[in-house]
């Protein structure tokens, strides 16, 4: 292999820059949400809508996307999305009310669903199992290091020249990002010609994927307990990953009375918090997986980081201090961070071939999480007139996350050939 710099660690850059811009464009309408609750004069419970649109549109077309990549290849997927989020991140900018806002975050949403699914699918191609962790972790840090440039890259526009600017800046950027994927990115090492011969024989013979699949074995992963306690649980993460995107800024100018300035640099350096946790994540993971086994490694890291992430919460929502809150809120993040590098490892640990689609499966519930989440949080915190109410259920949903975890079993694959029939599913039964 090349050790000075091997060819998949340049596809780890690649995707680094993809969930860059993921969260740049996701988290740029959180940033600029005070403004435009101002400019619509919308509730927080009709903000919820808003932010609700994107996750639920993610929801519902989160799994289609994993299967389209497992079944066209994932290339082919990522430039048809990029290019259609891009435009309507671009087109949020033209919005004039309430129902445009959530038309076009619903179209917006359809296109950032298959970011991850499809990015998962990649690193299964190009990566051995080994150094899985590691691998995803580059797409967090990518995602983390989006969401903390994102409030310095929005907020300046959006004093200078409005918030709608803002929204033109980021999808332009997205669609540079599809012109280097066409002309460079390709799905199998086999596909690239500038990558050695050992690195190419290494990559083949010690990764899980082995070949695009038409068919996914539904009747075995409805009966897989370690399955539906991962989604589940993974639903549970979500309502903080969604406050962290979602309702963050707006908690803090509004709930807390931080100033947009200050917002700026909380979200900033919170978000770099999660660079570090990332990056601690798929090493420890993956070496804890090496010494102790998969199921220690993976089921060790979650539970802790789901248990401390849930106390955070609680902190955060019964102090009247600011400095609590911010600090309570960075230990939640650096936890958090964890919890995405393992949930994401288990689906390639049992998804195998077919991992595109297990994410699929995994990050539906995950985005119907966040939807409730939206759509609650805002409500709740109308009705109670605080935002401290919310934060408490936040808490009482990760709690639930963190128990279902000690049911997820990362060495059970998921595998077609436990079909008492050697014939593939058709394609009118996949979802029977």
């Amino acid at each position: 292999m090349n050790k000075k710099f091997p060819y998949r660690y340049r596809i780890l850059i690649f995707l680094f820059f993809l969930t860059f811009i993921t969260y740049l464009d996701r988290i740029c309408i959180s940033l600029a949400g005070v403004r435009i609750q101002s400019e619509f004069n919308l509730s927080n419970e009709k903000w919820g809508w808003v932010v609700g649109a994107f996750s639920l549109a993610y929801a519902l077309f989160e799994l289609p996307s994993g299967i389209l990549g497992d079944r066209i290849g994932q290339r082919a997927v990522f430039i048809r999305i990029v290019t259609w989020w891009s435009l309507f991140t671009i087109l949020t900018g033209l919005t004039n009310g309430l129902l445009s806002l959530i038309v076009v975050r619903f179209l917006f949403g359809i296109g950032e669903s298959g970011a991850y699914p499809t990015s998962s699918a990649v690193i299964s191609h190009w990566f051995p199992t080994t150094e899985t962790s590691r691998g995803l972790s580059a797409l967090f840090i990518g995602q983390n290091a989006g969401s903390a440039l994102a409030p310095l890259i929005v907020i300046p526009i959006a004093i200078a020249l409005g918030w709608r600017a803002s929204f033109f800046v980021n999808g332009l950027i997205g669609l540079i990002w599809v012109v280097v994927c066409v002309l460079w990115f390709r799905n199998n090492p086999s596909e690239i010609k500038g990558i050695s011969e050992e690195e190419k024989k290494y990559i083949e013979t010690t990764r899980r994927f082995v070949t695009h699949q038409k068919y996914f074995p539904w009747k075995i992963a409805l009966k897989s307990k370690s399955l539906r306690a991962l989604v589940v649980a993974f639903f549970c993460t979500q309502w903080a990953q969604y406050f962290f995107v979602a309702w963050m800024p707006i908690y803090l100018q509004k709930g807390r009375h931080f100033t947009e300035n200050e917002m700026k640099n909380i979200v900033f350096y919170f978000f770099a918090v999660g660079i570090a946790g990332v990056l601690s994540a798929g090493v420890l993971s993956d070496w804890i997986a090496k010494k102790r086994g998969l199921l220690f490694g993976r089921k060790l890291l979650g539970f802790l980081a789901l248990s401390i992430l849930t106390l955070s919460f609680l902190a955060a929502a019964v102090t009247s201090s600011n400095i609590i809150v911010v600090a309570s809120l960075y230990v939640a993040q650096l936890c958090y961070s964890f919890i995405p590098v393992v949930f994401f490892s288990v689906c390639v640990d049992i998804g195998g071939d077919r991992v595109g689609t297990v994410t699929g499966i995994m990050n539906f519930f995950g985005q119907m999480g966040a939807f409730f989440l939206a759509l609650t949080f805002g409500k709740i915190a109308d009705l109670a007139h605080s935002f401290d109410t919310p934060m408490f259920i936040i808490a009482a949903v990760l709690f639930t996350g963190s128990l279902l975890w000690l049911l997820v079993d990362p060495t059970r694959k998921i595998d077609a050939s436990e079909l008492k029939t050697n014939q593939p599913l058709q394609p009118g039964s996949q979802f029977a």
